[in-house]
């Protein structure tokens, strides 16, 4: 499309920006709850909300509180909650097998949350990182994470998940064939409906360290994982990941990071046309927050300006910290 433009003054760009109205109307891309699903935090105990030191304002949170916490996204107009444990220390081991323990933290706030406010989607996280004593997604061999064995591991816990009653599983191991692995099983099972967000391009990247942090990820987490996570410098990759987990079974992919990665965002909705997400990951929020909270910037207009690049660039929604806060803002 080449787009015609007068020369000026029949062409004056700037009267269609004079007025709140006349913006409104010819506003390209728009944000509202429902592009969102909120990242919580789950851990052990009762009515605990406890601080994420490295993520202003994030907390993780107690099965009880996560239930409140969908109640209130839910209130909010936001249709999906995504869980990560915070798994006891004592309860990471090198086979991984709390991952697929039916009365895990992941699974028991999932039944919570469907039990209090069934009409809200829950996401699960698929990867062995928060159960394994190295805190790498998969097994580790000789150091060097294996590909098959770490699959089959990660099937089962797909399975666990599901009985629970996860409406939405995002695996983000990035293992070769974990969509096609995951997709037989839960179709063999019954689970014809349990909808798959592979995180299909997700970068080896630095941004992720405050996630690891809340977690509790960040001292048993050793080496890198640049051996299974894609390297920042590609793009032409992310299509042919994206292209194969879809090939796979995945109903929606996902980009992350988000923000350094628009670019990838882009080519993934323009080539393929299919359901796309992003992440606005730990470390994109903690410099807008942290940056916000010393007066640095405003954080309102900076938390809906950062999530408008998602929609400009493709995405239909986004994983963000700032789901809430941004929810609250658009309903206002």
């Amino acid at each position: 499309m080449t787009p015609i433009t007068p020369a000026f003054p029949a062409s004056r760009l700037r009267r269609l920006r004079r007025t709140e109205g006349l913006r409104a109307m010819v506003r390209e891309n728009s944000l509202t709850p429902d592009d969102f699903i909120w990242p919580v935090f789950v851990r052990d105990g009762e009515g605990i909300e406890e601080p994420v030191p490295t993520m202003p304002g994030v907390l993780r949170r107690s099965v009880d509180k996560v239930v409140a916490a969908a109640r209130e996204a839910h209130e909010l107009g936001i249709p999906a909650i995504c869980l990560f444990p915070y798994t006891d220390p004592a309860l990471k081991t090198e086979d991984c097998a709390e991952a697929w323990n039916p009365e895990n933290l992941s699974n028991r706030a999932t039944r919570a949350i469907k039990d209090a406010v069934p009409d809200i989607m829950v996401m699960t996280d698929v990867a062995l990182d928060p159960y394994n004593i190295t805190g790498h997604d998969g097994f580790s061999e000789d150091g060097y994470i294996v590909n098959d064995r770490t699959v089959e591991a990660l099937v089962k816990q797909t399975l666990s998940q599901a009985r629970a009653g996860a409406d939405i599983i995002g695996p983000s191991d990035m293992m070769d064939s974990r969509i096609a692995a995951m997709r037989s099983e839960l179709e063999r099972e019954g689970f014809h409906n349990v909808a798959l967000l592979s995180y299909a391009a997700k970068y080896a990247s630095a941004f992720y360290g405050p996630f690891r942090d809340a977690v509790g990820a960040a001292d048993a987490f050793t080496g890198d994982k640049t051996g299974y996570q894609m390297d920042p410098g590609n793009s032409d990759e992310a299509m042919r990941l994206v292209a194969r987990d879809l090939s796979e079974g995945a109903d929606m992919v996902m980009i992350k990071p988000g923000m350094p990665y628009l670019d990838i965002c882009r080519r993934t909705k323009d080539m393929f046309g299919v359901p796309t997400f992003a992440y606005q990951v730990s470390g994109e929020y903690a410099m807008l927050a942290g940056a916000a909270e010393r007066g640095w910037l405003d954080h309102d207009r900076v938390m809906l300006e950062s999530l408008m690049a998602f929609k400009r660039a493709g995405c239909d929604g986004v994983l963000t910290y700032f789901a809430p806060a941004a929810a609250r803002l658009l309903n206002a």
